[in-house]
């Protein structure tokens, strides 16, 4: 129940942590990898010794004057630069290499034009839009039957609240690292989005249906329905924590030792299972009893008037 009687302060914490996301992206908005804006990205090994990064960008410069490069691992840089035709790719490798003078190992070379960099980005607007409606859609529908005290679709309605707040909050993360730290989104973020919405609802519809059971098994017994919740809350706590933790330790270890290539989708899914467990538990659940509490209030303001 101290989760129940304690929601202004869940609600204030998780209020600041989305308007500050809010914030940075309109401040700052997302770095959008090659995936999204086109280009192209190399990574590129020095087994002799990295190069200075200016000699490095002296030589690009030629070719790109806005290359962007980035130092990863302890002999690596991830350069990233306009879309590069075949026939220039000699010219960059040239240059990558200081003219000859520099031994390089190219691990990866990749180009997108801007148009298929337009298209994907729009994929994952209607990826993210198609899953958050489908999963509000199943949870009407799955609790159609309760209808008291709260109505089936606010369970949907919560439910949405939930979801928005647990991507908002790793995109937030991520705009703030993108200005900072030059952490681009590509189509492996968007993944890990997916990926984190499916994490949250499944989370929060363990405690709904706890809810569900326990508001079927008090029938007649006139129980307030905040202390039906809080026992619901009570009763899942262990498991979503235990669940939750279990998934993070592997999410750190891969992120520590996992390298680059899945470092920033690591990140994602470690800020987004995180921030989700807390909504599942603080913010989804304590939510109904708000609704709750406030048709109550409407119902005897009519009832007086």
């Amino acid at each position: 129940m101290w989760i129940i009687n304690h929601r202004k302060l869940f609600y204030t914490v998780s209020g600041l942590l989305v308007l500050a996301s809010f914030a940075s992206l309109l401040v700052w908005g997302l770095l959008p990898g090659i995936d999204f804006s086109g280009g192209t990205l190399a990574d590129v090994s020095y087994p002799s010794g990295r190069p200075d990064q200016s000699a490095l960008s002296a030589a690009l410069s030629p070719i790109d004057h806005n290359v962007s490069i980035r130092p990863s691992g302890s002999d690596e840089y991830i350069v990233r630069m306009k879309a590069i035709s075949q026939d220039e790719q000699v010219a960059v490798n040239k240059a990558l290499s200081l003219n000859g003078t520099a031994n390089i190992v190219v691990k990866n070379f990749d180009t997108i034009g801007p148009v298929l960099g337009g298209e994907a980005l729009r994929k994952a607007y209607v990826s993210i839009i198609l899953v958050i409606v489908g999963i509000v859609l199943y949870i009407t529908f799955a609790f159609r039957k309760v209808s008291e005290p709260v109505s089936s679709w606010k369970y949907g309605f919560v439910a949405i609240i939930a979801l928005i707040h647990d991507v908002i909050i790793p995109t937030g993360v991520f705009s703030v690292l993108g200005h900072f730290a030059g952490y681009e989104v590509d189509t492996l973020f968007v993944t890990a989005l997916l990926v984190i919405l499916g994490f949250s609802v499944h989370d929060t519809i363990v405690v709904f249906d706890r809810v569900r059971e326990n508001l079927k098994n008090s029938l007649g017994s006139r129980k307030p329905f905040g202390e039906i919740v809080g026992a619901s809350i009570s009763q899942t706590f262990v498991r979503s924590i235990n669940t939750s933790l279990t998934t993070l330790i592997a999410l750190v270890v891969l992120y520590i030792l996992g390298g680059s290539t899945t470092e920033h989708f690591t990140l994602a899914l470690i800020v987004g299972i995180a921030a989700g467990t807390y909504s599942s538990i603080f913010i989804g659940s304590p939510l109904l009893v708000t609704l709750e509490l406030w048709s109550k209030k409407r119902n005897e303001k009519k009832r007086s008037a």
